[in-house]
């Protein structure tokens, strides 16, 4: 049988005798001379390697963000390209890219500049925030930008290629290893739930066998037993649960487009910390949270990825691998399922959070300010002007004589402005003279503006009582009901 000889072809073997030079310089500095451009070589390719493949694995961070951040502005506007500009500069998220080089920016950071220079570009050419034309320039320009990320991933992997092409072309210390030689590595240890999850504890396995005592009065050690246990404080309550929150790898997780499970698959095969107890309920609170705030498409992104965890998890042990297969290969039964449970699920979703606004509007529509008199004989009325100070003003009666007039015209004055601002139906009120249909009109308002009228009411002087002041006792009656108490 022939003898295939060419696994030997990638070592690179030379003679020192292969190494021609001057006559006039020592031969062994040309062969050192020779070894040490080809170590250079090596190492700068490693480093190019490394380089390119670090480049690649950020910009696979912001693609998809890039491109959920046009679909956002393209579906609300320009003021969410606002917003995120804002959020960007006052509240970071400070994961950045896991490399050793000095003041290495965040994701958020790159994001910022990259914004900023697509409004850059746009001032440019004449468009100003109040044109209408303005959200479809931001679309257009991050579209542009998403494109030319595009193609220079694709450079930088062509170039990767090349260079890894070109070291396994020869075979170097690196490739050689010993046989027949175990070094054992313990696997990485599982990484924790999400923090405020609520993991089930351990089954115990097997029988646990109970071993009985005999006691000679029964019943007083059940007395003593029951005494015991009403002494001792429950080692099981606990403070009020937690909600999940997203951790950096999740929040990265959720911005990934809807049924782009190519892309969710590997992320899922790079992040072993996305598949964690608790990891699919902090994406549901963060899809409440987000539909709460009119982030719309990232509410729906949060219940996809979301779903696609549960899905997961409940196909077994081999489940994230069952459960892509079937989706990347379109199974048509697989999908329709999937995709009508995260359609139902965020429809539900999205009346959880309207009737839950509802519900904080009711809540906050309870709350009164009422005017009740602090000593039950006392009575509260009002000076209601009956228009604005006279151009030709007296003052008559004991010790006015040294009243400055025109500070009495001025209070005058300040009453009818302030009475004349009130809505008319609170006007109305004030002109009976009944504390019963004033009550009325405050209990309609929010209690910030209520509050405000009954300030002003006392610092215009149109409040008649005894003692001056207005204590806010808002909250000490029932039914939320509060009240401004002379």
């Amino acid at each position: 049988m022939p003898l295939n000889y060419s696994k030997w072809d990638a070592l690179e073997i030379s003679d020192d005798s292969d190494i021609e030079g001057h006559p006039n310089v020592d031969h062994k500095s040309l062969v050192r001379w020779k070894q040490r451009d080809i170590r250079e070589k090596r190492e700068l390719r490693k480093r190019q390697i490394a380089q390119l493949e670090a480049d690649i694995s950020c910009n696979g961070v912001l693609q998809p963000r890039l491109r959920t951040i046009a679909d956002e502005v393209a579906a609300q506007g320009p003021p969410w390209f606002s917003a995120l500009i804002e959020k960007f500069q006052t509240s970071p998220s400070p994961d950045k890219p896991p490399t050793d080089a000095p003041e290495q920016k965040t994701y958020d950071e790159m994001l910022l500049s990259l914004l900023l220079q697509v409004w850059d570009e746009i001032k440019k050419t004449g468009v100003d925030p109040r044109d209408p034309r303005l959200g479809d320039a931001l679309e257009a320009g991050l579209r542009k930008h998403i494109k030319q990320m595009d193609e220079h991933q694709e450079k930088l992997k062509k170039e990767l290629k090349q260079l890894q092409e070109e070291a396994k072309k020869k075979i170097t210390s690196d490739d050689i290893h010993e046989g027949w030689e175990s070094h054992y590595q313990p696997p990485a240890p599982a990484p924790p739930p999400i923090k405020g999850a609520k993991v089930d504890p351990p089954k115990q396995i097997g029988k646990a066998t109970a071993t009985e005592f005999e006691v000679i009065n029964p019943k007083g050690v059940e007395a003593a037993t029951e005494t015991f246990k009403e002494a001792t404080p429950s080692t099981t309550s606990t403070d009020d649960d937690e909600l999940p929150e997203l951790t950096p790898s999740l929040e990265e997780f959720s911005r990934l487009p809807l049924r782009g499970y190519e892309q969710s698959w590997e992320f899922i095969k790079s992040h072993r910390d996305v598949m964690v107890p608790g990891a699919s309920d902090a994406l549901l609170v963060a899809a409440f949270t987000a539909e709460s705030n009119g982030q719309y498409r990232y509410a729906q992104q949060c219940v996809h990825q979301s779903l696609l965890i549960q899905y997961c998890e409940k196909l077994g042990g081999d489940g994230v691998r069952v459960f892509f297969k079937k989706m990347i290969d379109r199974d048509p039964r697989a999908t329709a399922v999937f995709e009508k449970d995260v359609a139902d699920t965020y429809g539900h979703l999205k009346e959880r959070v309207r009737i839950s606004k509802a519900e904080a509007t009711a809540a906050e529509g309870m709350e009164q300010i009422q005017l009740v008199p602090e000593d039950p004989s006392q009575r509260i009325s009002f000076n209601v002007p009956d228009g604005p100070p006279p151009e030709h003003l007296q003052l008559e009666g004991e010790g006015l004589e040294e009243v400055n007039i025109e500070d009495v015209r001025k209070m005058l004055q300040l009453r009818w402005d302030v009475f004349e601002g009130f809505a008319p139906e609170l006007q109305e009120a004030l002109k009976t003279q009944e504390l019963d249909r004033v009550n009325k009109v405050l209990g309609d308002m929010k209690v910030d503006e209520a509050e405000q009228v009954v300030k002003m009411l006392d610092i215009a002087g149109i409040l008649n009582f005894s003692e001056g002041g207005i204590r806010d006792d808002t909250g000490k009656e029932d039914k939320g009901k509060g009240k401004a108490v002379a």
